[in-house]
């Protein structure tokens, strides 16, 4: 008789084709069936079956194992969560199914379609989020997708929409537990306060419970799809180019930025809405490069920026006119500065000299190309304590309206990753922009309103830049 939950998805679902998540779920799944996990939190972008595996099938071999016990399942609304109980109810009663688990059998005066009962004593109840689960118990408790997409956007607006679920996760769900019992949360991240977010905040201040979280990108970070047989690559990369950063990075990549506790806002950052840059006095371009190019190297980044007199405020502006970055060994990388330094030819080209900037700097000066070496404090190239200091030395440049960005999916990803620093997976933008305003600050080319007039500009007039 086939027990292990990916044999039982393989008999009632023939079909099926799974991914690497699939495995690393139904393991998952098994370890809380055994009770080895009884806390455990799955983060997965959408269309990766994800519902189908937590709240269709996981529900029905759980009661085929254990046909005395009891499941509530919840999704995002009552009509949903009763829909999955019919499918399961309807699944319990197939063939193959009793082929797989002959001891359960459904309750004949008890069907229901989001609430029924086994002949052997257990019984499975489906409810919405923020319904009521007065008088049950659950051996296992199931919250599927507990955010909406409404509730993400009316979070856009007020970020305490998310609090909701979890008042009614602590008031509710998380008192009807048989002892014993488990939780699993399977979602979408949606943003910082989401349920995700402050189940595991909670954890953390107060101790107690043990959350098993695990999160599937629908990028690895070797930059292959999370499960290629049904989403290639190719159409990732277009939907990632449609979609802005901060919904690509938290609903598929399951990072959500953070704004509140951001040293740089988002809403400091100006939006240049023209389809090209002003024309621009000077422009710098920084590079922050990494080791080497491996699945676990940081990224080398580059940005790029200008100086312009902005007429309404009659006060010097900086806008960003290109960012990228990518993993590369030694040679793509001196090639592709040559290439960004070539297309602006900046008047300032700075390069932090760590990692792989050093030898750089070397190559450069040899060929005859001006560089400016950037160190930061000693021991302190990977501290994000110092990263932090030097971020707060130039955010008042921002938070006084003072830097632009153009309306392209490279500044939107930049931005995010500002805002999400220290907590982000990566800070290479970070450094990049840090060097780059820097510069400007301490070099007199950028003026705050504050700052005492110069006689004698520090700078030359130039050509304007292009995106």
């Amino acid at each position: 008789m086939q027990k292990k939950f990916i044999e039982f998805v393989h008999h009632v679902w023939p079909s099926f084709i799974g991914g690497r998540h699939h495995k690393v779920m139904a393991e998952a799944f098994e370890r809380v069936a055994s009770g080895e996990c009884k806390r455990l939190i799955i983060n997965m972008p959408p269309r990766h079956t994800k519902s189908e595996f937590a709240s269709y099938l996981l529900p029905a071999w759980f009661l085929g194992k254990f046909p005395h016990k009891k499941v509530i399942q919840t999704s995002n609304t009552a009509e949903l969560a009763v829909g999955f109980g019919r499918k399961v109810r309807n699944l319990v009663d197939q063939e193959n199914y009793r082929e797989v688990f002959p001891s359960l059998i459904l309750q004949s005066d008890s069907k229901a379609a989001g609430r029924w009962n086994t002949s052997r004593g257990g019984d499975y109840f489906a409810i919405g989020v923020g319904g009521t689960v007065t008088g049950k118990g659950a051996d296992l408790f199931i919250i599927d997708d507990p955010h909406s997409e409404q509730d993400a956007k009316n979070a856009e607006m007020d970020p305490a929409i998310y609090d909701k679920v979890y008042e009614w996760y602590t008031s509710g769900p998380r008192q009807r537990l048989q002892p014993g019992a488990a939780i699993v949360i399977v979602m979408t991240r949606w943003g910082m306060r989401d349920l995700t977010a402050q189940v595991i905040k909670a954890a953390a201040q107060r101790g107690g419970e043990e959350w098993e979280v695990i999160e599937f990108p629908a990028l690895m970070p070797s930059d292959k799809p999370l499960w290629p047989e049904f989403w290639p690559v190719e159409e990732l990369m277009a939907l990632k180019a449609e979609l802005p950063n901060s919904k690509w990075m938290a609903q598929y990549q399951q990072q959500p930025t953070s704004d509140s506790a951001a040293v740089i806002k988002r809403e400091w950052w100006k939006p240049w809405e023209k389809d090209e840059p002003p024309e621009c006095e000077f422009i710098v371009q920084s590079w922050d490069t990494a080791f080497e190019a491996n699945n676990r190297a940081d990224y080398s980044a580059c940005t790029t920026w200008g100086i312009f007199f902005n007429n309404a405020t009659e006060v010097y502006n900086i806008i960003l006119l290109n960012a990228c970055k990518d993993r590369l060994e030694f040679p793509q990388l001196k090639a592709l500065v040559m290439e960004q330094y070539d297309e602006y030819a900046p008047d300032s080209l700075i390069v932090e000299k760590k990692a792989s900037g050093a030898p750089l700097i070397y190559e450069l000066r040899a060929m005859g190309v001006p560089v400016q070496e950037y160190t930061p404090v000693r021991g302190a190239a990977n501290n994000p304590n110092n990263k932090m200091a030097r971020l707060n030395s130039v955010s008042d440049i921002f938070a006084s309206g003072l830097v632009w960005i153009p309306e392209r999916a490279w500044a939107e990803e930049l931005v995010d990753e500002v805002a999400s620093f220290p907590a982000g997976d990566h800070d290479d933008y970070v450094d990049s922009t840090i060097m780059a305003l820097m510069r400007f600050r301490q070099g007199g080319f950028l003026h705050l309103p504050s700052d005492e007039e110069e006689a004698t500009p520090s700078y030359r007039r130039r050509a304007g830049g292009y995106y």
